[in-house]
């Protein structure tokens, strides 16, 4: 693959209304009003460290806030959004990533604009994963066993190498992808990577036919785990 088939649709989009609510809970990436959702009971971690980052805010103390959204990140034990969110709400108020981990990549959601709506493919680094078909049917996989372990590893392994050629995107993150079009999306602490293309254009680029070929697989087996309406 040339450069420049390469460049022509990474980091570009052409963006169609949003269509699926639930989409917005798989980048990391809620307002700070929304995670935790205002006036719910937050005593759980993390969620009580976000609510006490929200109320320092409130007060005026942006760095209460940032130290507090500096402890999640620390701890090994999250679920990967719960990073995602944090490292969001950290780069809000001019805290970057430092370099070693700037392009790890903490999440992959894989769009197909289909006929009749939006497919929803998501991985993370903990194992968990989510499908949700157009039609509404979906599956939640939140870990129960390791069997969906490799499918998931290879979906972000596939990922790694285009994440490290393009840069974040630095605008706020697009609508779904029009009909006919798929986009790869790579979550990292440095931001949104993403691509977006037709899928036949997809297929004929050796790393994004690749990453396309294991989400394939995943939502695949995970469809045999039983799509709950």
């Amino acid at each position: 693959m040339t450069m420049g088939l390469f460049d022509s649709f990474f980091g570009k989009a052409k963006p169609a209304p949003a269509v699926n609510p639930i989409r917005d809970t798989l980048f990391g990436d809620m307002p700070v009003e929304h995670w935790p959702p205002v006036g719910t009971v937050a005593i759980e971690t993390p969620w009580n460290m976000f609510e006490t980052a929200r109320s320092n805010l409130a007060a005026g103390n942006s760095a209460g806030a940032i130290e507090e959204w500096r402890k999640i990140i620390q701890q090994t034990n999250l679920e990967s959004r719960q990073h995602l969110q944090a490292w969001h709400f950290l780069r809000q108020y001019g805290q970057q990533p430092p370099p070693a981990i700037a392009k790890q990549v903490l999440g992959v959601v894989i769009e197909f604009a289909m006929p009749n709506g939006l497919d929803l493919l998501a991985a993370y680094p903990d194992h968990s994963a989510r499908y949700y078909n157009y039609s509404g049917a979906g599956v939640i996989w939140e870990h129960p066993d390791r069997s969906l372990d490799m499918a998931i590893n290879q979906v972000l392994e596939a990922s790694k190498g285009i994440v490290d050629k393009i840069g974040p995107w630095e605008q706020a993150r697009p609508a779904p992808p029009p009909r006919g079009q798929a986009r790869l999306n790579f979550l990292t602490p440095s931001g949104l990577h993403f691509g977006q293309a037709t899928m036949a254009a997809f297929s004929r680029d050796p790393m994004a036919g690749r990453v396309l070929q294991m989400g394939t697989a995943l939502m695949q087996a995970l469809i045999t785990k039983t799509i709950k309406p």
